[in-house]
């Protein structure tokens, strides 16, 4: 499956971005639905992830009642919606699809271009 990551951008300190992620493909809905980050000169790493039809989420605890994934299979689209967000939330930020609910990106096959999320202090 085909990722287009897009909704980055330059945010202040407590401010909110949505960022989405389409995926190609009349396969979506088989596909478990992740989102990762990484930090300049840090390694990727997991943000939250998105279950098939009927299974919930999970999230990293740095994120956990901040962001909130979602996902509308109508439309083949995955969003992850960060408020409260801090400067330590910088990083470009990429989805990626799985047949598995993993947080480790390795179990992740597909893989969007990443955008940039920039939070000011």
């Amino acid at each position: 499956v085909q990722l287009q990551a897009f909704g980055g951008g330059l945010v202040a300190a407590g401010g909110s971005l949505r960022l989405s992620c389409v995926a190609s493909g009349r396969t979506f809905n088989s596909y478990v639905m992740g989102w990762f980050r990484q930090a300049p000169g840090s390694e990727r790493e997991f943000v939250a992830y998105m279950g098939k039809i009927g299974a919930g989420p999970k999230y990293a605890d740095f994120v956990k009642g901040r962001f909130t994934i979602s996902r509308d299979n109508a439309k083949n689209t995955v969003y992850l919606q960060m408020n409260s967000l801090k400067p330590e939330d910088t990083a470009v930020y990429s989805c990626a699809a799985s047949r598995f609910r993993s947080s480790s990106p390795d179990d992740y096959r597909d893989w969007g271009q990443g955008t940039q999320v920039t939070v000011s202090s």
